[in-house]
């Protein structure tokens, strides 16, 4: 196993930033069979300084758009400030493990299906990467609880394909997935059939969309955007095909589709709150229906 040294946040990238609360940085860890190197994010709840308690862990993609706005591309997630709200506002904690991605090799990354235009294919090399090098490193070095009940992941766009494959690719690993506006449409709706045909993995999934998002194209594409109607029609699409294998609507899926919202991370910073509580919050069907107004 590899062994990282965890820095502060600010010694490594000193200056202005946006951070708050603890935030931890491991440089250049090794994949081994994507052949890169990132560095990787992770934030600690408020009270592991001062507790011996053991945490879930979400996995979250784009690491470098989640906690500083200096970092990010498009503006920042605001994950940091939303976690220690929700750990002194509801005790609410979980540490977050921010991934970045490798710039152009983002869509390659982020799908296991390839796309004649796109790229994609080495999404499976990617989920080995999470699981088999990332996950034993956090679990060795900070106080987890990496059974799969307390162990998410969560992404947007081409993270949102990614984390639903997850979930379903890896159903002993993860119980729990967050898809914010997924990239359905990639490689023509492939991740559809994986999810009709996969074996039912009993857990919680989040699922969302904004009405004034677009199909066919990708937001970090200059493609013309398509109609955003036939966006949000496939993410109906895809609850009805998580319905029609048992997940249950506020209580195992729960499903928003934000009027108005477009496709950037102002729209899931607003949304994630709701992502979440829903995670953490222990199963309670009142609780849950008062999250959001599934459709």
């Amino acid at each position: 196993m590899q062994k990282s040294k965890w820095h502060p946040y600010e010694a490594i990238y000193p200056g202005q930033h946006t951070v708050v609360g603890t935030l931890r940085v491991a440089q250049g860890v090794l994949s081994p069979r994507l052949h890169n190197r990132r560095d990787i994010f992770v934030y600690l709840p408020p009270s592991y300084g001062y507790s011996e308690q053991h945490y879930p862990v979400l996995y979250m993609h784009d690491g470098q758009n989640l906690f500083d706005n200096g970092l990010s591309f498009a503006g920042e997630w605001r994950v940091d400030e939303t976690m220690e709200r929700l750990a002194y506002a509801r005790g609410l904690e979980a540490i977050i493990v921010g991934i970045p991605n490798m710039g152009q090799q983002r869509m390659d990354e982020y799908s296991p299906f390839h796309h004649p235009g796109y790229g994609g294919g080495r999404g499976d090399d990617y989920l080995e990467f999470v699981t088999h090098t990332l996950k034993p490193l956090i679990d060795q070095d900070f106080r987890t609880l990496p059974d799969k009940a307390h162990t998410g992941i969560m992404g947007s766009s081409m993270g949102g394909l990614i984390s639903l494959y997850a979930f379903f690719h890896c159903p002993d690993v993860f119980g729990f997935a967050g898809v914010m506006s997924p990239s359905l449409w990639f490689a023509n709706y492939a991740v559809l059939n994986v999810v009709k045909t996969a074996v039912f993995n009993p857990g919680r999934l989040y699922l969302d969309a904004g009405t004034r998002e677009y199909g066919d194209a990708n937001h970090e594409t200059n493609k013309p955007r398509a109609d955003s109607r036939r966006y949000y029609a496939s993410v109906r699409r895809l609850k009805r095909i998580l319905v029609n294998k048992g997940y249950r609507p506020q209580r195992d899926l729960l499903h928003i589709e934000e009027k108005w919202a477009a496709h950037n991370e102002a729209a899931w910073e607003r949304r994630l709150p709701l992502a979440i509580e829903f995670f953490l919050r222990p199963a309670d069907p009142q609780h849950e229906a008062s999250l959001g107004r599934p459709d």
